[in-house]
């Protein structure tokens, strides 16, 4: 069976005492998949990226850039 605001007495608890519980669910999730939300292949491909970065730090954009020419594309 699965388990209702009501049948777990959830929908009679103060809204201050809803949101603590929502908080609490939410660190339990995030606790249980923390290391799991990316893929092996996602995991390397972060560590790809932070590498290159490390070995170009000068080789950048600037966001004002990034956002000219993103928001120009958008136009066309």
């Amino acid at each position: 069976m699965t388990a209702t605001l009501e049948s777990l007495g959830i929908d009679r608890m103060s809204v201050d005492d809803r949101i603590l519980l929502v908080q609490q669910i939410w660190e339990s999730v995030e606790a249980d998949s923390a290391g799991t939300l990316l893929t092996e292949a996602q995991r390397q491909e972060l560590e790809r990226r932070a590498d290159d970065d490390d070995a170009n730090p000068d080789d950048t954009i600037p966001w004002e850039q990034v956002e000219a020419e993103a928001l120009a594309r958008w136009k066309r």
